[in-house]
Protein backbone atom coordinates (compact mmCIF):
# COMPACT_ATOMS: atom_id res chain seq x y z
CA UNK A 1 0.00 0.00 0.00
CA UNK A 2 1.27 3.47 -0.91
CA UNK A 3 0.25 6.66 0.83
CA UNK A 4 0.59 10.13 -0.61
CA UNK A 5 0.55 12.97 1.91
CA UNK A 6 0.00 16.66 1.50
CA UNK A 7 -0.19 19.09 4.40
CA UNK A 8 -0.89 22.86 4.45
CA UNK A 9 1.85 25.16 5.69
CA UNK A 10 -0.03 26.25 8.80
CA UNK A 11 -0.76 22.76 10.12
CA UNK A 12 1.09 23.32 13.41
CA UNK A 13 -0.86 26.44 14.39
CA UNK A 14 -3.39 24.39 16.32
CA UNK A 15 -3.07 21.36 18.59
CA UNK A 16 -6.23 19.70 17.21
CA UNK A 17 -6.48 17.88 13.87
CA UNK A 18 -9.80 16.97 12.28
CA UNK A 19 -9.51 13.63 10.43
CA UNK A 20 -12.16 12.50 7.94
CA UNK A 21 -12.11 9.00 6.40
CA UNK A 22 -13.52 9.04 2.87
CA UNK A 23 -14.59 6.28 0.51
CA UNK A 24 -16.53 7.28 -2.61
CA UNK A 25 -18.00 10.47 -1.16
CA UNK A 26 -17.97 12.70 -4.25
CA UNK A 27 -21.58 13.66 -3.55
CA UNK A 28 -20.83 15.24 -0.16
CA UNK A 29 -17.08 15.88 -0.09
CA UNK A 30 -16.92 19.56 -1.07
CA UNK A 31 -19.88 20.48 1.12
CA UNK A 32 -18.41 18.76 4.18
CA UNK A 33 -14.94 20.24 3.69
CA UNK A 34 -16.37 23.73 3.16
CA UNK A 35 -18.42 23.37 6.37
CA UNK A 36 -15.68 22.03 8.64
CA UNK A 37 -13.29 24.74 7.45
CA UNK A 38 -15.34 27.24 9.45
CA UNK A 39 -14.28 25.52 12.69
CA UNK A 40 -10.68 24.42 12.19
CA UNK A 41 -7.85 25.13 9.71
CA UNK A 42 -6.33 21.68 10.30
CA UNK A 43 -8.19 19.06 8.29
CA UNK A 44 -6.91 15.67 7.17
CA UNK A 45 -8.79 13.55 4.63
CA UNK A 46 -7.94 9.86 4.43
CA UNK A 47 -9.10 8.73 1.01
CA UNK A 48 -9.52 4.98 1.34
CA UNK A 49 -9.12 3.96 -2.28
CA UNK A 50 -12.09 5.84 -3.71
CA UNK A 51 -13.09 4.88 -7.25
CA UNK A 52 -15.40 7.84 -7.89
CA UNK A 53 -14.40 11.50 -8.33
CA UNK A 54 -13.26 11.95 -4.70
CA UNK A 55 -9.57 11.86 -5.61
CA UNK A 56 -10.03 14.56 -8.24
CA UNK A 57 -11.92 16.76 -5.79
CA UNK A 58 -9.16 16.37 -3.21
CA UNK A 59 -6.45 17.04 -5.79
CA UNK A 60 -7.77 20.54 -6.44
CA UNK A 61 -8.31 21.48 -2.81
CA UNK A 62 -5.31 23.13 -1.16
CA UNK A 63 -6.97 23.64 2.24
CA UNK A 64 -6.70 20.06 3.53
CA UNK A 65 -4.08 17.44 4.26
CA UNK A 66 -4.53 14.25 2.24
CA UNK A 67 -3.57 10.62 2.74
CA UNK A 68 -4.47 8.56 -0.32
CA UNK A 69 -4.76 4.77 -0.22
CA UNK A 70 -4.29 3.20 -3.61
CA UNK A 71 -6.82 0.54 -2.65
CA UNK A 72 -9.56 0.18 -0.07
CA UNK A 73 -7.96 -0.72 3.25
CA UNK A 74 -10.89 -0.35 5.64
CA UNK A 75 -12.40 2.14 8.05
CA UNK A 76 -10.20 1.10 10.97
CA UNK A 77 -7.03 1.41 8.90
CA UNK A 78 -8.07 4.91 7.86
CA UNK A 79 -8.55 5.94 11.50
CA UNK A 80 -5.19 4.44 12.48
CA UNK A 81 -3.41 6.27 9.66
CA UNK A 82 -5.07 9.51 10.76
CA UNK A 83 -3.84 9.01 14.32
CA UNK A 84 -0.31 8.16 13.16
CA UNK A 85 -0.21 11.19 10.88
CA UNK A 86 -1.29 13.48 13.73
CA UNK A 87 1.35 12.04 16.05
CA UNK A 88 4.02 12.68 13.42
CA UNK A 89 2.90 16.30 13.13
CA UNK A 90 2.89 16.84 16.92
CA UNK A 91 -0.82 17.41 17.28
CA UNK A 92 -2.25 16.79 20.74
CA UNK A 93 -5.76 15.73 19.76
CA UNK A 94 -7.58 14.24 16.77
CA UNK A 95 -11.29 14.65 16.13
CA UNK A 96 -12.74 12.10 13.70
CA UNK A 97 -15.98 12.44 11.78
CA UNK A 98 -17.63 10.87 8.74
CA UNK A 99 -18.12 12.49 5.35
CA UNK A 100 -21.67 11.34 4.56
CA UNK A 101 -23.49 14.28 6.21
CA UNK A 102 -24.46 12.09 9.17
CA UNK A 103 -22.14 14.01 11.48
CA UNK A 104 -23.06 17.67 11.91
CA UNK A 105 -20.02 19.98 11.44
CA UNK A 106 -21.67 22.57 13.68
CA UNK A 107 -21.00 20.21 16.60
CA UNK A 108 -17.22 20.39 16.18
CA UNK A 109 -17.11 23.26 18.74
CA UNK A 110 -18.75 20.91 21.27
CA UNK A 111 -15.73 18.63 20.96
CA UNK A 112 -13.29 21.54 21.11
CA UNK A 113 -14.97 22.74 24.31
CA UNK A 114 -14.78 19.26 25.84
CA UNK A 115 -11.10 19.05 24.91
CA UNK A 116 -10.43 22.34 26.69
CA UNK A 117 -12.06 21.00 29.85
CA UNK A 118 -9.22 18.45 29.98
CA UNK A 119 -11.01 15.73 31.93
CA UNK A 120 -10.96 12.87 29.41
CA UNK A 121 -8.72 10.95 27.04
CA UNK A 122 -11.55 9.92 24.72
CA UNK A 123 -14.55 12.12 23.99
CA UNK A 124 -17.08 9.97 22.19
CA UNK A 125 -20.19 11.23 20.49
CA UNK A 126 -23.45 9.51 21.35
CA UNK A 127 -26.57 9.65 19.21
CA UNK A 128 -28.64 8.18 22.02
CA UNK A 129 -27.98 10.33 25.11
CA UNK A 130 -30.79 12.68 24.21
CA UNK A 131 -34.27 11.67 23.17
CA UNK A 132 -34.14 11.02 19.45
CA UNK A 133 -36.34 12.94 17.06
CA UNK A 134 -39.28 10.64 16.33
CA UNK A 135 -38.92 11.44 12.64
CA UNK A 136 -35.29 10.26 12.59
CA UNK A 137 -34.42 6.69 13.43
CA UNK A 138 -31.59 4.37 12.42
CA UNK A 139 -32.26 1.16 10.50
CA UNK A 140 -33.69 -1.33 13.01
CA UNK A 141 -30.87 -3.86 12.62
CA UNK A 142 -28.18 -1.22 13.19
CA UNK A 143 -29.86 0.08 16.32
CA UNK A 144 -30.37 -3.43 17.70
CA UNK A 145 -26.76 -4.47 17.07
CA UNK A 146 -25.51 -1.21 18.60
CA UNK A 147 -27.62 -1.86 21.72
CA UNK A 148 -26.36 -5.41 22.05
CA UNK A 149 -22.70 -4.50 21.62
CA UNK A 150 -23.00 -1.46 23.89
CA UNK A 151 -24.53 -3.69 26.58
CA UNK A 152 -21.72 -6.23 26.15
CA UNK A 153 -19.11 -3.49 26.57
CA UNK A 154 -20.76 -2.47 29.84
CA UNK A 155 -21.18 -6.00 31.17
CA UNK A 156 -17.68 -7.15 30.18
CA UNK A 157 -15.53 -4.04 30.50
CA UNK A 158 -17.59 -1.84 32.82
CA UNK A 159 -17.80 0.92 30.19
CA UNK A 160 -20.81 3.11 30.79
CA UNK A 161 -21.45 3.92 27.12
CA UNK A 162 -24.67 4.56 25.25
CA UNK A 163 -23.32 4.37 21.67
CA UNK A 164 -20.61 1.84 20.81
CA UNK A 165 -20.19 2.76 17.15
CA UNK A 166 -20.36 6.52 16.74
CA UNK A 167 -17.40 7.69 14.64
CA UNK A 168 -17.65 11.29 15.85
CA UNK A 169 -14.88 11.22 18.47
CA UNK A 170 -11.92 13.08 19.91
CA UNK A 171 -8.75 11.19 20.84
CA UNK A 172 -5.98 12.47 23.12
CA UNK A 173 -2.93 11.31 21.17
CA UNK A 174 -0.65 10.85 24.18
CA UNK A 175 -3.17 8.33 25.51
CA UNK A 176 -4.03 6.43 22.32
CA UNK A 177 -0.36 6.20 21.30
CA UNK A 178 -0.06 3.55 24.03
CA UNK A 179 -2.60 1.30 22.33
CA UNK A 180 -1.71 -1.50 19.91
CA UNK A 181 -4.51 -1.21 17.37
CA UNK A 182 -4.66 -3.58 14.41
CA UNK A 183 -8.33 -3.98 13.40
CA UNK A 184 -8.68 -2.51 9.92
CA UNK A 185 -12.41 -2.81 9.27
CA UNK A 186 -15.73 -1.62 10.67
CA UNK A 187 -15.14 -3.65 13.85
CA UNK A 188 -12.32 -1.27 14.81
CA UNK A 189 -14.36 0.20 17.73
CA UNK A 190 -14.52 -3.19 19.45
CA UNK A 191 -10.74 -3.54 19.63
CA UNK A 192 -10.43 0.12 20.52
CA UNK A 193 -12.83 -0.03 23.48
CA UNK A 194 -11.15 -3.15 24.87
CA UNK A 195 -7.71 -1.57 24.80
CA UNK A 196 -9.01 1.75 26.11
CA UNK A 197 -10.57 -0.05 29.08
CA UNK A 198 -7.43 -2.12 29.65
CA UNK A 199 -5.31 1.05 29.70
CA UNK A 200 -7.87 2.77 31.94
CA UNK A 201 -8.31 5.69 29.57
CA UNK A 202 -10.78 8.31 30.74
CA UNK A 203 -13.86 8.19 28.54
CA UNK A 204 -16.59 10.78 28.26
CA UNK A 205 -19.64 10.84 26.02
CA UNK A 206 -21.24 13.98 24.65
CA UNK A 207 -24.51 14.15 22.71
CA UNK A 208 -24.42 14.41 18.93
CA UNK A 209 -27.31 14.67 16.53
CA UNK A 210 -28.87 11.49 15.21
CA UNK A 211 -28.85 11.77 11.42
CA UNK A 212 -29.56 9.02 8.90
CA UNK A 213 -29.68 10.41 5.36
CA UNK A 214 -29.37 7.04 3.65
CA UNK A 215 -30.90 4.08 5.53
CA UNK A 216 -29.94 1.83 2.61
CA UNK A 217 -26.21 2.55 2.85
CA UNK A 218 -24.26 -0.70 2.79
CA UNK A 219 -21.26 -2.00 4.71
CA UNK A 220 -20.19 -4.26 1.87
CA UNK A 221 -19.81 -8.02 1.55
CA UNK A 222 -21.09 -10.33 4.26
CA UNK A 223 -21.43 -7.46 6.74
CA UNK A 224 -24.59 -6.39 4.90
CA UNK A 225 -26.25 -9.38 6.58
CA UNK A 226 -27.12 -8.31 10.16
CA UNK A 227 -26.57 -11.76 11.70
CA UNK A 228 -23.15 -12.13 10.09
CA UNK A 229 -22.27 -8.54 11.06
CA UNK A 230 -23.14 -9.17 14.71
CA UNK A 231 -21.20 -12.44 14.70
CA UNK A 232 -18.17 -10.67 13.20
CA UNK A 233 -18.32 -7.94 15.84
CA UNK A 234 -18.53 -10.53 18.61
CA UNK A 235 -15.57 -12.47 17.20
CA UNK A 236 -13.43 -9.32 17.01
CA UNK A 237 -14.50 -8.38 20.54
CA UNK A 238 -13.44 -11.81 21.83
CA UNK A 239 -10.08 -11.67 20.02
CA UNK A 240 -9.43 -8.23 21.47
CA UNK A 241 -10.20 -9.51 24.98
CA UNK A 242 -7.92 -12.50 24.48
CA UNK A 243 -5.14 -10.26 23.16
CA UNK A 244 -5.02 -8.19 26.36
CA UNK A 245 -5.54 -11.20 28.63
CA UNK A 246 -9.02 -10.18 29.77
CA UNK A 247 -10.62 -13.31 31.20
CA UNK A 248 -14.13 -13.04 29.80
CA UNK A 249 -16.18 -14.75 27.12
CA UNK A 250 -18.39 -12.77 24.82
CA UNK A 251 -21.94 -14.07 24.93
CA UNK A 252 -23.17 -15.00 21.49
CA UNK A 253 -26.72 -13.64 21.03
Amino acid sequence: MIMVMRCPRDHNKNSVLLAIPVYNEEKHLDAVLDAVGHYTPNVLVIDDGSTDQSKLILARRQDVCVISHHQNCGYGQSIMHGLHFALGCDFKWVITMDCDLQHEPRQIPDFLKAIEEDDADIISGSRYIQTADEEVSPPADRRQINKMITRSLKETLGLNLTDAFCGFKAYRLEAVSRLELTETGYAFPLEFWVQAACRKLRIREIPVQLIYNDPQRYFGGELDDPERRLKHYQEVFQRALDKVGWSAKVEQR
